[in-house]
């Protein structure tokens, strides 16, 4: 099944301890408010990214389509911290570990939610509350939003090789599996036998 990747999110240390008041006040595109939220927000336009920068030196990058993008902007903010904060050394070879992979696919066929939900015993439908139904995967450990239309967003995947499987679980529980090609082409010749 297709699909396509819409945000990453990774977490990555910049192994010093940020003075995130100062990182405020300085650079315009960084946002603090430590009464509403312990750490700074970091709006980057290329990549277009956000990121979560702490006191202990962690930041949680969001927004990124894909991996290249994760380290460019670690590496970018790792340098406009450093302009002001010289014990933040800029990251050349950048560390970070993908936490979360959100992704969108398309099942191309209309659902009724409300018998996937009577079906399946991990599948949340309120359509007065929200007009898709939730699956939750155990294995992987995944969460899936289903729509009418068969459009699906999944998240919670670390790897994109459980995204895969992920979605192919799913397309399996909903849509039931897929009868093989083979096993027609021998019921197709059993029955010229008989004519």
């Amino acid at each position: 099944m297709k699909y396509t990747v819409v945000n990453l999110v990774a977490s990555a240390n910049l192994n010093a301890t940020l003075d995130l008041y100062n990182l405020a006040i300085t650079i315009p595109n960084v946002e603090y408010e430590p009464e509403q939220f312990p750490g700074a927000i970091l709006k980057l336009k290329e990549p277009k990214v956000s990121m979560l920068l702490f006191k202990n030196g962690k930041v949680i990058c969001s927004g990124a389509s894909n991996e290249k993008e994760i380290a460019l902007a670690i590496r970018k903010a790792s340098k406009l911290i450093h302009e002001i904060q010289k014990s933040v050394k800029v990251q050349k070879n950048v560390s970070y570990t993908v936490v979360n992979i959100v992704a969108t696919a398309n099942l191309n066929t209309s659902l009724d939610l409300f018998q996937i939900a009577m079906k399946l015993d991990n599948v949340e439908y309120e359509p007065e509350q929200f007009p898709g139904a939730i699956l939750r995967l155990s294995d992987p450990k995944l969460t899936l939003l289903l729509f009418k239309n068969g459009k699906m967003i999944c998240a919670g995947a670390k790897k994109e090789n459980l995204l895969r499987k992920g979605l192919k679980v799913t397309q399996e529980l909903i849509l039931g599996k897929k009868k093989k090609p083979a096993a027609k082409k021998a019921k197709a010749k059993t029955a010229k036998k008989k004519k």
